[in-house]
């Protein structure tokens, strides 16, 4: 199986046993230095814990013409060595609802990919998530959840960490579009991912969090609303993907989805698999059952996080289980 699994992540040229989707910039990006959690004198920081400094350079960081600038690298291969022993499922099933709950509706014909026009809570509360990974800019996506700090959002462990290093200059832009954030620029106060991820990289467990700072005196979840979250609801369910992925065809500045009956993967993963031909960038995006078309709400259980180099119409997303939801009750209470 060597060379036969692809993530949603590149990881800017270095050839490694993961390809991941996120979004690196151009040579005309490139940094001269980049930005650590503390300053050379503090005392060592809590992994994904970000100083306040750090947290106001990223805020100005991001300009419009960065955002646009970012473009995904070549994607690289993996092998089985990428997946752990262990399954992410078992635990009861867990709901946590919407913070605007509402009735869900029917699913849509199912879709591998297309502009999303049926507005609602989803465009608000999914954006582009942007950092520096390896001194150079990078981009993937994320949505804001429902949780007690109203400010905590889900993405893919590969969206915060990889390769030993937690990522710098995190931001998330909820409703981006065309270089805009509408919805202001949320930094990243901490990132946080599963233990597997953050131990070895597991792709069973490439979920990750993070708990944005308060803008303008406010929290996240008071501007654009949460999302809901569901935990060990199994496999085989109607859902919904929604992403900004930027590899071609694709360009990052449009919110794109695909939708459709779930399967369990077949290969290597226990991951759920979906017809979707979302590229890179989308890494991070929610995937969501009961989601409801009209309001455009549901509950999130799961992220955009690989492809097999063989299927490119086939997007795959972590499992919701126990690990998941204690990642989620980690960064909900921070």
């Amino acid at each position: 199986m060597n060379g036969s699994l692809s993530r949603l992540h590149s990881s800017g040229g270095t050839r490694t046993r993961r390809t991941l989707l996120g979004v690196l910039a151009g040579v005309a990006a490139l940094l001269t230095t980049g930005i650590t959690a503390a300053p050379p004198s503090a005392a060592a920081p809590e992994p994904g814990v970000v100083a306040l400094s750090a947290q106001q350079h990223a805020r100005g960081f991001w300009t419009p013409e960065r955002m646009r600038r970012a473009a995904p690298l070549d994607l690289l291969s993996v092998d089985r060595s990428a997946v752990g022993t262990s399954s992410p499922r078992g635990g009861e099933k867990s709901v946590v609802a919407p913070t605007s709950p509402s009735a869900v509706g029917p699913l849509a014909i199912p879709d591998g990919g297309g502009p999303w026009t049926g507005g609602g809570t989803v465009v608000r509360t999914a954006g582009r998530v942007f950092f520096t990974y390896q001194g150079r800019t990078a981009s993937c996506s994320g949505n804001a959840v429902t949780s007690a700090n109203k400010s905590t959002v889900i993405t893919a462990g590969h969206c915060v960490k990889l390769e030993g290093a937690w990522h710098t200059n995190w931001v998330f832009v909820p409703g981006y579009h065309d270089g805009q954030a509408p919805y202001g620029t949320w930094t990243a106060s901490k990132t946080l991912s599963t233990p597997q991820w953050t131990a070895s990289e597991d792709i069973n467990y490439d979920v990750g969090a993070a708990v944005v700072a308060p803008l303008d005196g406010k929290r996240l979840t008071e501007v654009v609303g949460g999302q809901g979250l569901a935990f060990n609801t199994g496999y085989n369910k109607a859902m919904y993907a929604f992403g900004f992925p930027a590899a071609d065809p694709y360009d990052g500045e449009k919110f794109i989805y695909c939708s459709g009956t779930t399967y369990r993967d077949f290969l290597l993963s226990d991951d759920h698999g979906l017809t979707c031909d979302m590229t890179g960038g989308a890494s991070g995006g929610p995937w969501f059952t009961q989601f409801d078309e009209g309001t455009g709400t549901g509950l999130q259980s799961s992220v955009n996080s690989f492809k097999y180099n063989f299927l490119p119409t086939a997007m795959y997303g972590p499992y919701f289980g126990s690990d998941a939801q204690a990642l989620y009750q980690t960064a909900q209470s921070s």
